[in-house]
């Protein structure tokens, strides 16, 4: 228990299989407050699949998540879906932005869902675009932004509601070299600003190395 409250997320002895393919075969994972750890490893090492158990995307066949003192793994339904929107975000290499919304509207989604006032999620939003460079973008859709203004949209909205911890899935897959770099020392200046606490998962090992820790992942195991 001492070890856990120390942690923002702990995971234990995670096992995953697809069919007859085990993909997770007891993995463990501490990150403390304030830590950007990433995890390398080829494709089909299992990152993934671990980064979306831990997010609750996605269920182990046996292990426990906590973040700080919930067991994720107690949790289903609904009030899995409410502490996921409130205490998790999400940045994917793809973003994920709604098409046929603004910028400003993109990021504000995860704060109306957890029923917060309009008024008061609208002006965290704008604060969170002004931060991440893109006041005079907020109107825009995110067919009128550039691959590197979008995941930036998506990183605003992961921070919208504060949450514990930001899961960050191949984020600077679908960047240039340049924008890629500017993404992970933007982590950085948010872990400054907002003490926010990072796990990303990336083949990039040269802007893996400029995190806190860097984990590597083989075959479902953690191995460094």
């Amino acid at each position: 228990m001492e070890e856990r409250s120390m942690a923002v997320v702990t995971a234990s002895n995670i096992y995953k299989k697809y069919g007859s393919v085990e993909v997770l075969k007891g993995v463990d994972i501490s990150i403390e407050k304030g830590e950007i750890v990433s995890i390398v490893g080829s494709s089909g090492a299992g990152k993934s699949t671990l980064l979306h158990i831990i997010g609750t995307l996605d269920k182990a066949d046996a292990g426990e998540v906590f973040i700080n003192d919930t067991n994720l793994s107690r949790l289903s339904g609904k009030k899995l879906a409410a502490f996921r929107n409130k205490h998790i975000g999400f940045v994917f290499q793809f973003h994920h932005l709604l098409p046929e919304f603004t910028a400003l509207e993109n990021v504000c989604i995860p704060g109306w869902l957890s029923a917060q006032k309009n008024s008061e999620v609208k002006n965290r939003a704008e604060e969170l675009l002004n931060i991440l460079g893109l006041k005079h973008r907020i109107n825009h859709k995110p067919g009128a932004l550039s691959g590197g203004e979008q995941q930036r949209v998506a990183i605003a909205r992961a921070l919208i509601n504060n949450p514990e911890v930001v899961f960050a899935d191949e984020p600077t897959g679908n960047l240039d070299s340049a924008n890629a770099r500017d993404l992970h020392n933007l982590f950085f200046d948010l872990r400054k600003q907002f003490g926010q606490t990072f796990l990303i998962v990336t083949h990039n090992e040269e802007l893996a190395h400029l995190s806190d820790r860097m984990l590597l992942m083989k075959d479902g195991k953690m191995v460094l």
